[in-house]
């Protein structure tokens, strides 16, 4: 925006509201002392009424910590009341409690007095069929020692049942051995024949995940590849957008700055175009000031103004703002 563009959008906005009536009389002006003792007034009413309001809310204040310190009292006594109750309430169930687990332990002691009989006289019987089943094995096992005298009779490398028994146990230690030597050979050969299988499994699974890896780092490329260009056009594109913000920015300082000397201009200050010491938001907070000055002044001459057939030109200030 130029500086003539700004000057003609606060030439419209301002226009009509700094445009006042000519006085046909001086006594029609108020002078600014009397404005002030007007605006002074103003305060001390107000002032009085919110003292006033003060007063009132207090006692409403005090009131309701009067109340609020009866129904503490009274949540105070309903709690001990009923923090006595609860007491006897628990002091009963704790007494029926009592009652029960020693009713609950003589039964239960009771239980395990028949168990115990119940464990024994089992015991008993198990013992009583174990004495049977010895002696029936026992008559059965007579066959052999019968067998065994009758070997010692016709062999003559043994001499005693036991040097028989010794024989057969060695033997019985010998297949034993060998049999184990046996299935312990088996289980290494199937042991060997499970590794080799996971072996190959594992190598397999190990080239198949990394053709995986091959194929998904493949896609990364492709899609990296293309996330560049697009970035790349982001990034022509922000350096476009941020040329026009620059110039757009240089021309609202331009503008500003104008404004800002003819208002500096307008108070009577001199300032040199080349005065950089004074930042672009310093310039418009200082606008703003002058702007809202203006318009106080505007609507203070307005309502000091009489009939509409008067006629109306504008303040000195402004036509100055907008002619320069």
């Amino acid at each position: 925006m130029t500086t003539a563009s700004l000057e003609d959008y606060f030439r419209t906005t301002f226009q009509d509201k700094l445009l006042v009536k000519m006085p046909e009389r001086e006594e029609d002006h108020l002078t600014a002392a009397t404005r002030l003792l007007e605006k002074r007034r103003e305060m001390n009413e107000v002032e009085q009424a919110l003292n006033a309001q003060k007063g009132e809310f207090q006692m409403k204040m005090e009131s309701l910590q009067q109340r609020r310190e009866e129904l503490e009292r009274k949540e105070y006594q309903l709690k001990s009341s009923l923090l006595k109750f609860d007491k006897f309430l628990k002091e009963n169930d704790s007494k029926r409690t009592r009652a029960l687990k020693k009713a609950t332990s003589e039964q239960e002691q009771g239980r395990m007095k028949a168990r115990e009989i119940e464990m024994l006289t089992g015991k008993v019987a198990q013992l009583t069929a174990s004495l049977d089943k010895q002696r029936q094995r026992l008559e059965k096992l007579s066959v052999y020692h019968r067998y065994l005298d009758r070997i010692l009779e016709t062999a003559e490398e043994f001499t005693e049942i036991r040097d028989i028994t010794a024989r057969h146990d060695t033997l019985v230690t010998t297949h034993k051995d060998l049999m184990e030597t046996d299935h312990s050979n088996q289980d290494a050969v199937e042991a060997q024949r499970t590794h080799l299988l996971k072996l190959t499994e594992e190598k397999n699974n190990e080239i198949l995940n990394y053709n995986n890896k091959l194929a998904h780092l493949q896609t990364e490329l492709e899609d990296a590849k293309s996330r560049a260009v697009k970035w790349e056009s982001q990034w022509a594109h922000i350096q476009n957008t941020a040329a026009e913000k620059t110039l757009l920015l240089g021309r609202i300082n331009m503008a500003t700055h104008n404004l800002y000397m003819l208002v500096n201009k307008y108070l009577g200050k001199k300032v040199e175009k080349g005065d950089t010491g004074v930042s672009t938001v310093q310039q418009l907070d200082k606008i703003q000031v002058c702007i809202q000055d203006l318009t106080e002044i505007t609507q203070d001459v307005q309502r000091a103004g009489t009939t509409s057939t008067a006629v109306y030109t504008a303040s000195p200030t402004m036509h100055y703002v907008m002619h320069n």
